[in-house]
């Protein structure tokens, strides 16, 4: 790299870094922050739509009711989308998740710029539909990008409908997800035998089981993947907890915990879109960096997950 590419490369990332302190600090209104460079995006390989790599999960922490609740996620939904990222995942077992979704899009003024998958959770197909017709009416949409079945519930049943509403274009994309390391194996074996466009499991760097068999799998047949669980459960910042990044992280052009994480995730090829979730516009602001700048490559990751092991 000559000095010219890295005085752009230093500058965008200032750039970037000023931008997640302004949306972290209330700067959105008017989206008046400078512009970030594009965030890294991947191909569906269904369709070759590119999605940014980074986008936000709701579990949890979209389950809020009053008004005060809700003002910092709206901040968080902005910082993603100042930032690049599109993607919002969310599921009628999630409480009001869906629900301030919707709420919060529609009073963004960006509600078309985002990329929405939800989930069917229930068993029978006429519950189904009515459970994702309810979440559609929660989200506002008259459609929606991606319709995942979660954690496999009757999934055999609800693929038959979600193949049916791709059709007639109620949906996009069709995903199966789960969250744990046992049922990876049967997720492979799924999207061996059936047409799937996205499937969704856990991986982070302190829980690699899927880079055994599930990413190569979704990466030989052509299957995006969504990242659920990238911190393990918070699991990881707690063993961070007090220690400082290494130099050689920050010479990587990582330049928090989060981004350690979350660019451990995004620079393995097989991985599509990452979803952090978080209530904090901060967090949200720091967590989209991870889709920017340099990512590490193969030996940096393995020097990455070393030194976490040492922890």
């Amino acid at each position: 790299m000559d000095q010219n590419q890295r005085n752009t490369r230093r500058d965008a990332l200032r750039l970037l870094g000023a931008t997640a302190a302004t949306l972290a600090t209330g700067g959105l209104s008017g989206f008046s922050a400078p512009v970030p460079p594009s965030m890294l995006s991947r191909l569906i390989p269904s369709s070759n739509e590119k999605l940014p790599v980074v986008g936000i999960g709701t579990w949890q922490t979209f389950d809020v009711s009053g008004t005060t609740e809700q003002e910092p996620l709206l901040q968080a939904l902005k910082a993603v989308h100042q930032a690049g990222g599109k993607l919002i995942d969310s599921s009628p077992m999630y409480g009001r998740s869906e629900e301030v979704v919707g709420k919060l899009t529609a009073e963004s003024g960006i509600q078309n710029q985002f990329f929405y998958a939800t989930k069917v959770w229930t068993r029978g197909r006429e519950a189904g539909i009515r459970q994702m017709d309810e979440s559609m009416q929660k989200m506002k949409r008259s459609s929606v990008d991606l319709m995942q079945i979660h954690n496999l519930v009757d999934w055999k049943t609800h693929l038959e409908t979600l193949k049916a509403w791709k059709a007639s274009g109620k949906i996009r994309y069709i995903g199966i997800t789960h969250y744990t390391d046992s049922m990876h194996d049967e997720l492979a074996e799924i999207i061996t035998k059936v047409p799937i466009d996205f499937v969704q499991f856990n991986y982070s760097i302190l829980s690699r089981n899927a880079e055994k068999k599930l990413l190569p799998v979704a990466r030989d047949k052509g299957v995006a993947t969504i990242i659920n669980q990238p911190f393990a459960e918070g699991r990881l910042f707690s063993l961070v907890k007090g220690k400082e990044l290494p130099a050689w992280a920050t010479e990587n052009e990582i330049s928090s915990w989060a981004q350690f994480f979350l660019k451990f995730i995004v620079s393995n090829p097989a991985v599509t879109c990452v979803i952090p979730g978080t209530s904090n516009p901060r967090h949200a602001a720091d967590n989209m960096l991870a889709g920017h700048g340099r990512q590490p490559d193969t030996a940096l990751r393995e020097k990455m997950a070393a030194f976490l092991q040492r922890l």
